[in-house]
This record gives structure tokens, sequence and C-alpha cells, in this order.
């Protein structure tokens, strides 16, 4: 993987662990050469992960709709910002320019972003691996919904499994480079990929 898309908060939440993260995620990127591609923001978890590549010489590409950039929340340091007309078009821009998705810690537009980037990959779209770093157990409460999807015959147990989850860094990123995806679905034809 050499660039990986990250979907987290623009709030720093209440407990510090998450920034700190965040950061070391960072500085964990530009130690491995990966570059970040995220919401271009300079605020909260977004901020956190951005200034730990940043700050380590690794290479960040910020991808904003036009209107967050007019309210001043844009980081200025970045390597390049890229400016979308529209929250559609920057999932579009970020997924392309990634290999891998990573969710910290946010709110529901780090979940919205996610379950996209999910749902396309159930549907063939893509095949990137796809991880949660779960730090202090954030996300057992929505893993334990997701289980209980798969009990309740809502989601397949092996589109499940393709959520790589850890709470250290260096053994989510193991599990993403050793990802097998799953074949793309035979109703899914070559032109729609």
């Amino acid at each position: 993987m050499k660039s990986i898309v990250v979907f987290c908060g623009s709030s720093e939440g209440i407990v510090s662990d998450y920034g700190v993260k965040a950061y070391e995620l960072g500085e964990t990127f530009a130690k491995k050469d990966i570059q970040l591609v995220y919401g271009g923001a300079k605020i909260g978890i977004m901020g956190k992960v951005a200034e730990g590549v940043l700050n380590n010489k690794g290479m960040v590409i910020g991808v904003i709709p036009v209107f967050l950039k007019k309210k001043e929340v844009v980081h200025e340091e970045l390597t390049e910002l890229i400016v979308t007309q529209n929250m559609h078009e920057r999932k579009l821009k970020m997924h392309e320019l990634s290999d891998g998705i990573i969710m910290l810690p946010g709110g529901f537009g780090t979940l919205e972003e996610f379950f996209e980037m999910l749902t396309w990959s159930q549907l063939g779209l893509h095949q990137y691996p796809i991880g949660i770093l779960n730090t202090n157990g954030f996300y057992d409460s929505l893993l334990q919904m997701m289980h209980d999807m798969v009990q309740n015959g809502f989601v397949k147990k092996e589109h499940l499994n393709t959520i790589l989850v850890d709470d250290t860094i260096e053994t989510l990123l193991h599990k993403m480079e050793n990802y097998i995806p799953l074949p793309t679905p035979k109703w899914i034809n070559k032109e729609q990929l």
C-alpha cells in the first residue's frame, strides 16, 4: 500500500488517546513511505493524523469540498490540497487516490464515509483492504452491531470478515498488507468496476 485514505473526526473527542493514536498513525505512514489521503482539515483527529505525517516529512493529500474550505478549517501546509464541488465528489477523489482505507474515531461523517467504501467493496467496485483502528475499544459497539446484522441475516459473514480490526497500528497495517479480497461478484461486469 502506497496511499491510504483515513476517515476520522473533525473533533478531538474527550479522550486524548484518540488524538495521540492518530498522530502516531501519521508518524508511521511517514516512516513507511505511505501517503495520507484525508479530508483536508487542520482540526480534530483529522489535523492530528496530518501533523503526524507532515512533522515526519511524509506526503499528505487533503480533499475538501469548497463549502468547508470557506469555513477556514482547511490545513494550509499540506503536500497537496484538492478542492471538490461537493461531498460525493470528495469521496470519489479520495477513493481514486488510495489503495487502502482506515477508520479512526469520529462521528456521523466518519461512519458515512467508511460505510460507503465498505458498500463499494461489497459490490465489487474496489478490492482495497478496509481497516478500523479500534483505539480504546471505540468501535466495539459498532462491531457488535455488525455481528448482529450477520446473525439476523442482513450481512453475509464473508463481507463482515473483510473488515480488518485492531487496536495497534503495526498489527492493523500488517493485516491490511496481507489482505486477500473476496472474488468480484458474478453479477458485476468489468465495465462497472
